[in-house]
C-alpha cells in the first residue's frame, strides 16, 4: 500500500482489491471467472482487516464473485457488527476469450488485444462509477469498505479523478474521499 493510500480518519471510503488467487499467482487473467482465494489471499485479507478495523466502517460491500466475497467476509468478521452486502455493479470486468490465459509480461495494449468479447475498459469504468453512486445514495459519506477487483478499481479511480492510476496489488487498500463520487 502506498503511504498516501493508507487508511486515514478523514477519507471515508476504502476500496480494497480481493486477496490473491491461484490464477493471480500464475499470472492468468481472471475477469469474471469465479476463482476462489488461496491461503495467501486469505492471509492478505486478514492483514487488510487489521488496517481497517480501527476505522469503524459502517458497511462492507462486495462484488458478487467469491474471491471478493470471501475477502469481504474476513474483513467484516474482524471489524465486527457489520454485514457484507453484495453490489452486482462491482463485479470484475469481463475479459472474454482472454480469461484463463497467461498474461505475464504483456502490456495493457497486448492484454486488450487478447480480449475477444470482453467488456471495454471505459464501459467497465462507467458501470463501476454508477455502482459507487448508487452506494452513495444508500450510505452517504459514512465510512464504508468496498471489495472489488484490480482492473475495476483502477478504471473507477481513473474516471473519478481524470488521471491514470497504477495497478493495484491483491488486498491493497485505496482510501478515497467519498465526495469524489
Amino acid at each position: 500500500m502506498h503511504d498516501q493510500d493508507r487508511p486515514q480518519p478523514g477519507a471515508t471510503w476504502y476500496l480494497v482489491r480481493h486477496g490473491q488467487t491461484d490464477w493471480n499467482k500464475a499470472g492468468r487473467m481472471q475477469g469474471r471467472t469465479d476463482i476462489p482465494l488461496n491461503d495467501t489471499g486469505r492471509a492478505q485479507a486478514v492483514l487488510a482487516a487489521e488496517e481497517l478495523a480501527n476505522l469503524r466502517p459502517t458497511a462492507v460491500i462486495s462484488s458478487p464473485l467469491s474471491r471478493a466475497q470471501e475477502t469481504a467476509q474476513i474483513i467484516a468478521t474482524r471489524i465486527g457488527g457489520v454485514e457484507v452486502h453484495i453490489e452486482p455493479g462491482l463485479i470484475e470486468r469481463s475479459y472474454g476469450s482472454a480469461e484463463g490465459r497467461d498474461v505475464r509480461g504483456l502490456s495493457d495494449e497486448q492484454r486488450q488485444a487478447l480480449m475477444d468479447g470482453g467488456e471495454p475498459r471505459a464501459e467497465a469504468g462507467r458501470r463501476g462509477v454508477r455502482a459507487l453512486r448508487e452506494l452513495k445514495t444508500r450510505y452517504g459519506d459514512a465510512p464504508v469498505v468496498i471489495i472489488s477487483h484490480g482492473a475495476l478499481i483502477r478504471v473507477m479511480l481513473e474516471q473519478l479523478t481524470g488521471e491514470p492510476h497504477p495497478r493495484i496489488a491483491n488486498a491493497e487498500i485505496r482510501a478515497i474521499d467519498s465526495r469524489l463520487v
